[in-house]
C-alpha cells in the first residue's frame, strides 16, 4: 500500500511517522508532513491539513521567484505561518571535491547545502522548536528540496538508512500525477520521458555518504551550521517519541 496520502490539489503528500529507527520503535505519526506545491490546495485540502492535522507551521522551500509568481498559497491565506527558506542560490559555484563526472543531480542536491547552508539549518531549527506544532515541508514537487530536507531529519532522529533513502525514492510514483496538473493547468503537453524527473536511490545514498564522510553524519553537518545538541534532542524528542 502506498503512504502516499490522497489530496485534492496537492500531489506527493506524505507522513513522515510509521518509519523504522535503528534503535528500534518508529517515527511519530502527526508530527511532519512532506508534500508538493501547495499552490493548487482546495478549500477541502486546507480544512483537511488545519482541522485534522492541526498544522500550524509551513515551510516553504520554494525561490523567491516562484513564491512571487504563484502568490500566497491557501494555506498560507488561510492563517498558517508560512516561512520562506529557499535552498536554491544564485550560483552553483560551490562543488565539494567530487570531480568532474559527478550526477547532476547530486551536485544540485550537495549545492543546496553549499548555498544556503543557514536556511537549511534554520529549517531544521523551526521543525525542533519547543512550541512547534504539525508542520509540512514543501518546494514545488516536494523531492529534491523537500526530499533533502526530510533526508536530514529522519537521518538525525535515526531512522534507518535504507528507510530514509526508500522514502525520498517513494516520490517517484507521484511524478506523472504532479506534471498531469502542471501540464494541464498550463495548456501544455506531457512530457514524452518523465524518467530525468524522477528521484533515484543511489544520489540519497551519496548524499547521506558524503555527509557521513565529512561530518558523521547529517547531525554533524547540522551542528556545525549552527545547530546546537538542545536542538537536536528536541527533534530526535518531537519526531521519534
Amino acid at each position: 500500500m502506498s503512504r502516499t496520502l490522497p489530496f485534492e490539489g496537492v500531489d506527493n503528500v506524505r507522513d513522515v511517522g510509521g518509519l523504522p529507527l535503528a534503535g528500534g520503535g518508529t517515527t511519530r505519526h502527526g508530527v511532519l508532513l512532506r508534500s508538493g506545491s501547495l499552490h493548487f490546495a482546495t478549500p477541502a485540502d486546507v480544512e483537511r491539513l488545519v482541522d485534522d492535522f492541526g498544522l500550524t507551521l509551513v515551510l516553504d522551500l520554494r525561490t523567491p521567484r516562484e513564491i512571487d509568481r504563484d502568490g500566497p498559497t491557501p494555506v498560507a491565506a488561510a492563517g498558517v505561518e508560512t516561512v520562506p527558506l529557499t535552498f536554491i542560490g544564485a550560483s552553483r559555484e560551490y562543488l565539494p571535491e567530487t570531480g568532474d563526472d559527478t550526477d547532476p543531480l547530486l551536485r544540485n542536491y550537495l549545492g543546496y547545502l553549499g548555498d544556503h547552508p543557514g536556511n537549511v539549518a534554520e529549517a531544521v531549527r523551526r521543525l525542533a522548536a519547543a512550541d512547534a506544532g504539525p508542520a509540512l515541508v514543501h518546494c514545488a514537487a516536494g523531492k529534491d528540496r523537500t526530499g533533502v530536507l526530510v533526508a536530514l531529519v529522519l537521518d538525525v532522529v535515526g531512522v534507518e538508512r535504507g528507510e530514509v533513502v526508500a522514502d525520498y525514492a517513494l516520490s517517484a510514483e507521484n511524478v506523472e500525477a504532479m506534471f498531469r496538473r502542471w501540464t494541464t493547468a498550463a495548456g501544455e503537453e506531457m512530457p514524452a520521458d518523465l524518467t530525468p524527473h524522477k528521484p533515484r536511490a543511489e544520489v540519497m545514498d551519496a548524499v547521506l555518504a558524503h555527509l557521513d564522510a565529512e561530518w558523521g553524519g547529517a547531525a554533524g553537518w547540522l551542528t556545525a551550521n549552527g545547530l546546537t545538541d538542545d536542538d537536536l534532542a528536541r527533534l530526535r524528542a518531537r519526531l521519534a517519541g
